[in-house]
């Protein structure tokens, strides 16, 4: 059996190290592993969770500026998208750093970097101050986004390939929840006639929290080293780029569309400002907290299934909310985005249960077996995973830009779901072509020789 323990940091390091990890081992797995892994994945979690609060600050900031603040609905949209993009750029430096500083040293330097951008707010946010200054200081909000990506870095690192999907899917969860929380609490202040700068004096202390609950709990995994080759691999390898483009779909849909919501219902549909938030947060808490469900079926039926039939979900809840914006029914509108906003979450879980699924199942193909495998698969789905979480972000920019144009060009949001429609069907494509679908003849032999040449992309 393997055996863990803290020992002094290797070169380079600092902090709370375990030496040997091996969570394929069963044994090490109930009697030492399983422990560890879930208190480190707990205090992940709370430290993303607040990451996306202050990723998606903005959207909830917007709804606290009336006409005083001189912003055009074109602007607002603008400001949002900025702020994706930097949280998406981000991904690709946090996803590395876990390797170079360790899960919990980061975890600590992560989550105190989000002071910057919420006192940066609390000192510009009143009537008066240019947009130029609103964009700046709502590009810092950004840096929320990239504790996502090395988050969900570390935690694959804790745990086996027959529990990444539900892992991944609980952390990635957790964290999605930041989005109506935050705008939950805002919900409060605005009902309470408090101003923005409450909302922000209120996160502010649950950072420190964050970052000292980290240091406290969590630990270093020796063995996640720093391997750049392991970047230009998995840069390299076609299904990178496959899962960053599907993760447009599930994870894009996901957080521009809550950055949009509650200025579409404003825009739109004429809602004040308290009466949009008390809509926009139930679509982001739905698709939070079903996302460790979309995990688990992928763990059952294979994330590739599960993210085929997902796409065909969006594209029929896309084409009724271009029917709802037609027929301006807001209570259609409404209902249908958020059921959109649970198949999202859906489609993150089952998309992020692939990447390791695919990875391994490259090594069999490749003749590797047992913890050779296991470690193939762990350095390049780690590598890939920011890679995949950034790409994926940026689908949240185009949603918010699409969105400004369409209001621009239409003055509604229906030109944008059109988009989106055809942008599903896209998906579902690329989904079933790479990962399901399987030539006549290959099938015909493997049936008749009764052997099973690899591992079939549709089980990942």
């Amino acid at each position: 059996m393997t055996a863990t323990g803290t020992a002094p940091a290797p070169s380079g390091g600092g902090g709370r190290w375990i030496q040997d990890w091996d969570p394929e081992d069963e044994t090490f797995w109930r009697t030492t592993g399983e422990r560890i892994a879930r208190r480190n994945l707990l205090f992940s979690v709370l430290s993303e969770h607040i990451g996306f609060s202050i990723w998606t600050l903005w959207s909830v900031l917007v709804l606290f500026m009336g006409p005083e603040y001189g912003l055009t609905p074109a602007d607002k949209f603008l400001l949002t998208s900025m702020v994706t993009l930097v949280g998406a750029v981000v991904r690709v430096p946090y996803t590395f750093a876990v390797a170079i500083f360790g899960g919990r040293n980061w975890t600590i330097v992560s989550a105190g970097l989000l002071l910057l951008p919420t006192v940066a707010a609390f000192v510009v946010m009143e009537p008066g101050t240019s947009f130029t200054t609103f964009l700046w200081v709502g590009l810092l909000a950004g840096i929320g986004g990239g504790n996502f990506a090395s988050s969900m870095t570390n935690i694959n690192a804790f745990f086996p390939l027959r529990q990444k999907g539900w892992a991944l899917g609980l952390n990635a969860g957790g964290g999605n929840v930041g989005v109506p929380v935050i705008q939950l609490i805002a919900l409060a202040i605005i009902g309470a006639g408090g101003g923005p700068r409450v909302l922000l004096g209120v996160y502010i202390p649950l950072i420190v929290v964050a970052a000292v609950l980290a240091a406290v709990f969590m630990d270093n995994l020796a063995t996640v080293k720093n391997d750049t080759g392991a970047a230009r691999d998995a840069a390299r390898d076609g299904h990178t780029w496959i899962m960053s483009f599907l993760y447009i779909g599930t994870f894009g849909s996901f957080i521009g569309y809550s950055f949009a919501f509650g200025q579409v219902l404003t825009t739109q549909f004429g809602r004040t400002p308290l009466q949009a938030a008390w809509l926009t947060f139930i679509g982001p808490l739905l698709g939070s907290l079903v996302r460790p469900l979309g995990g688990r079926l992928a763990d059952r039926y294979g994330g590739a299934r599960i993210t085929l039939w997902t796409y065909v979900a969006m594209a029929a809840a896309t084409a009724v909310l271009i029917v709802a914006g037609l027929r301006e029914s807001l209570a259609l509108f409404v209902v249908v985005f958020v059921v959109l906003f649970s198949l999202t979450g859906l489609g993150n879980g089952s998309t992020y249960k692939m990447i390791p699924g695919i990875f391994q199942a490259k090594a069999l193909a490749a003749g590797l077996t047992g913890e050779e495998a296991a470690r193939y698969g762990r350095r390049l789905s780690g590598a890939s995973m920011g890679l995949i979480g950034a790409v994926g972000a940026l689908g949240g920019v185009g949603i918010n830009l699409a969105f400004r144009q369409s209001f621009l060009s239409f003055g509604s949001g229906t030109g944008a779901f059109v988009a989106f429609l055809a942008f599903y069907a896209v998906c579902f494509a690329v989904t079933w072509a790479v990962y399901l679908r399987r030539p006549a003849a290959l099938a015909a032999t493997e049936a008749a020789t009764e052997t099973k040449r690899q591992l079939s992309y549709a089980e990942v």
